[in-house]
């Protein structure tokens, strides 16, 4: 008898038409010693039905039934079965079919009349170790390549800023959603063209996953391009929702994105805003939140504008710009309500004395403690600009 706090023992699916066989097989599994719950199915369609409401970790199957035979039978219940391993049973002039059946995806054979118990449940139980081993490997290989992947992809997204002479200080973070642990939509660039005005930008593809990260990366990449070929601004704002239209996978899909430009005299910035969220702006030890200019998310079916606004920084001031998940996350006990931006600016203002990549630390950590709850975070990115005091 089996204690009531220990799993159930595997499912064996018997398929086998011969009912002196299918007994004799009952025999032997109840002599091997392996712990297994048997089912019996008479044919492949039977079968089919059986694994419709039942998990099976192994299948022993007849080559030789009246629905289907040899190899053909093999692929069908191969097809059925999902992740049980599958032992073939041949006769004893047909163990070439055994082999081939193993060549073809079985985990093992065995020929009717030279099976003893004992020999039954190790075939078994090795054959169900051998398909989890085989799914381990193959779950590994395919973490391999995601990984490769979002690799790739977050050197498209998160690109090192192209600066030359200008004496900002430039900081950029990057956290994956929670739930699924690889890339999204978020995407920013920083970079300083010949005439020393520094342009940065961040942006948020709506969805999640690969398809709207690489929209990201084909989004930045224009961006940098635009911007070094001298367009900015609402131009380039216009280009953009060119470039997204057309390779966008549907027409719901849009983008919010902040672009701004900072110029040499290290006061004034220009501001351009496309749905996206505000912005938090740096005079020495203190945070304010910024609401500039605000147009429609790239994408949408308005005709509308982005109108240029523009901010003033005192000496030695920043600004750090972010995608909404870095705010738009639930405290925990509250029900559905948020961190929100007056939780986010608490937050930056209680680390508003530390400077760099310490701020931006602080500030990621500091929202992450106060939502620590919500396993539904959205994907952060955080870009922190600031001018570096000279003498």
């Amino acid at each position: 008898m089996i204690a009531a706090d220990q799993p159930d023992p595997p499912l064996v699916l018997l398929v086998e038409d011969d009912p002196q066989d299918a007994f004799i097989v009952r025999e032997l599994l109840e002599d091997s010693g392996l712990a297994v719950r048997l089912e019996w199915a008479r044919s492949l369609d039977e079968a089919r039905q059986l694994l419709a409401r039942l998990r099976a970790q192994c299948v022993l199957l007849d080559l030789g039934l009246p629905d289907a035979r040899d190899l053909s039978a093999l692929a069908a219940m191969r097809e059925a079965s999902g992740d049980a391993a599958v032992v073939v049973l041949t006769g004893l002039a047909e163990e070439q079919a055994g082999l081939a059946a193993v060549t073809a995806g079985a985990q093992d054979y065995l020929v009717k009349g030279r099976v003893e118990a004992e020999w039954l449940g190790r075939t078994l139980r090795y054959a169900m170790q051998r398909k989890q081993a085989e799914q381990a490997s193959v779950a590994l290989h395919a973490e391999r390549i995601r990984a490769e992947e979002n690799a790739r992809l977050e050197r498209g997204l998160l690109p090192t800023p192209l600066l030359q002479q200008m004496p900002i200080e430039v900081v950029t973070r990057y956290r994956a959603s929670r739930t699924s642990g690889t890339l999204g939509g978020d995407f920013f660039d920083v970079v300083e063209d010949d005439d020393k005005v520094v342009h940065a930008m961040i942006g948020d593809v709506c969805g999640h996953g690969p398809d709207e990260a690489a929209l990201g990366v084909c989004l930045r990449i224009a961006w940098r391009t635009l911007v070094l070929s001298g367009v900015t601004g609402t131009a380039l704002l216009r280009q953009l929702e060119r470039v997204l239209r057309a390779e966008r996978g549907g027409d719901e899909i849009f983008v919010t994105m902040s672009t701004l430009a900072l110029e040499p005299d290290q006061r004034t910035v220009r501001v351009w805003r496309a749905g996206h969220p505000g912005l938090l702006v740096h005079s020495g030890d203190a945070v304010t939140w910024a609401e500039p200019g605000q147009g429609p998310a790239l994408g949408l079916p308005l005709e509308s504008d982005w109108e240029q606004s523009s901010l003033e920084l005192p000496a030695g001031g920043g600004l750090t710009l972010f995608t909404d998940g870095l705010f738009e996350r639930r405290l925990p006990g509250a029900g559905m309500r948020m961190l929100g931006e007056e939780g986010l600016l608490h937050v930056a203002r209680e680390h508003a004395h530390l400077y760099g990549e310490d701020f931006v630390d602080a500030l990621i950590a500091g929202t992450e403690a106060a939502t620590a709850a919500d396993a539904s975070a959205d994907d952060v990115a955080v870009v922190h600009l600031r001018w570096k005091e000279t003498a």
